[in-house]
């Protein structure tokens, strides 16, 4: 069978101060990967079975998406798909505009691989996606024949079917894993070789996949290359828990893991866990356990993640760190905001154009806590605070700006109450659940 994501209601937490986290515990399966193994699945020849697949409203959005396009997809159990592939020509043009809810990766993603096809097809999400920029996809996939025009860059996206379209070569004016990936998924349809060169390092799960799908790929030094025309097998993928899901607690470990908390099977795919080496510099005592990697092509790096309260002190993030770290800014600032001294972070002016312009959104809620800080055109400057104030906080929808606050309310003297908290459930359901679980005294309204 195949779902859709389930429609949002609006809702708010309310967490209460102090306490501390412990226990062993396992957030959900990466939310990239789950995107991925689904439209790699949907495109390849054979089944592709999926275990410890994301079941949030991100990841449904896609699901529901290639159901559309013709695919048929099974889900045994929450966690396991089994997508019934449909081969590089097999899609079908859907009947209705494709709604990918407030899923960024989707709609990017989606750009390039419908950019080919030889049917039409138009790309639509809510209000937050909407206001999104799409023009950088846009961009590299007209450089290769795609006809896809935007309303002022943003959403909807139309795409009229281009078959046959050209290998390029593009240089990537910003790090940026959806992009990458955009431009590499419309090569495999393209005649000759698609290349990209990357300023700086971003997310790699898409290389990967599409080895362990069987597709060569050629890597040199920031270039990734490969020839168009391959065919995609159906395989095995099993989806590590999300490292960024993973990011609110090992911050909450931080800050108050007494004696200690623990995160099971958490993807630390180097291309992703920057946020690990920032947290150390500032003093974290975060061990990592690595679990065996499999031989597969492609198959991502686990490890169990032990995590302790630490002395955090402030430390300055420099714009080459910034591509490694993206998603988890938010968690970050919240570290920063309880560590001794003064924290700077330049060139981070993707996170203005996230799910909400999360630069603005923490620093408006760092604000109400009682942080002194300072909004930067590509950063943000805050001086740590011995506590934290309690108060309301807009999330301006934004899951990972509602789940970090949730997290501040360890180091917080009063209650804090975040509005708006309903798009949690895009990347991380349950959240609430396993806060409680691991010690946060949160509840949802």
């Amino acid at each position: 069978m195949s779902a859709g994501a389930p429609a949002l209601a609006a809702a708010r937490y309310r967490v209460l101060p102090g306490g501390t986290v412990s226990g062993t515990h396992t957030v959900p399966g990466d939310k990239s990967i789950s995107h991925r193994a689904l439209m790699f699945g949907a495109i390849a020849t054979g089944d592709t079975r999926i275990q410890g697949f994301l079941a949030g409203g991100d990841c449904l959005s896609t699901l529901a998406a290639l159901g559309a396009l013709g695919v048929r997809i099974e889900r045994p159990r929450d966690t396991e798909v089994l997508v019934h592939g449909v081969g590089m020509d097999g899609l079908k043009a859907a009947a209705a505009p494709l709604d990918m809810g407030n899923a960024g990766t989707a709609m990017r993603l989606f750009t390039g691989l419908l950019a080919p096809q030889k049917f039409n097809s138009t790309l639509v999400g809510d209000a937050s996606l909407m206001r999104r920029p799409m023009q950088r996809v846009v961009v590299p996939l007209a450089m290769m024949g795609a006809q896809i025009r935007t309303h002022d860059g943003r959403p909807p996206v139309e795409i009229r079917g281009t078959p046959h379209l050209r290998a390029i070569h593009y240089s990537l004016p910003v790090a940026s894993a959806q992009v990458k990936s955009a431009v590499l998924l419309a090569g495999l349809s393209a005649a000759g070789r698609t290349s990209v060169t990357e300023p700086a390092p971003s997310r790699d799960h898409t290389e990967r996949m599409l080895a362990a799908f069987g597709v060569a790929l050629e890597r040199e030094g920031r270039t990734i290359a490969l020839e168009g025309g391959q065919a995609l097998t159906g395989t095995e993928v099993a989806v590590p828990a999300d490292f960024s899901s993973a990011a609110f607690f090992i911050v909450a470990a931080c800050l108050a893991g007494v004696p200690g908390l623990t995160l099971t099977n958490v993807g630390v795919n180097p291309t992703r866990t920057g946020l690990l080496d920032l947290l150390r510099r500032m003093g974290a005592d975060i061990r990592v356990h690595a679990r065996t990697v499999s031989a597969a092509p492609g198959a991502e790096p686990v490890a169990d993640l032990e995590i302790r309260r630490s002395q955090l002190h402030g430390i300055t993030v420099h714009e080459s760190e910034v591509p490694l770290s993206i998603d988890e800014f938010p968690a970050f600032f919240v570290a920063a905001a309880c560590a001794s001294g003064e924290t700077q972070v330049r060139g981070a002016l993707e996170l203005r154009v996230k799910e909400s312009d999360r630069l603005a959104a923490m620093a408006d809620g760092l604000t109400t806590l009682g942080v002194e800080n300072q909004l930067l055109p590509d950063g943000l400057w805050l001086r740590g605070a011995e506590g934290l104030t309690g108060g309301t906080i807009d999330s301006r929808g934004d899951h990972r700006i509602a789940m970090a606050f949730a997290v501040a309310s360890l180091r917080a003297a009063a209650p804090i109450e975040i509005l708006d908290v309903a798009n949690v459930a895009t990347s991380f359901p349950g959240f609430v659940e396993l806060a409680r679980a691991a010690g946060l005294r949160i509840e949802a309204l």
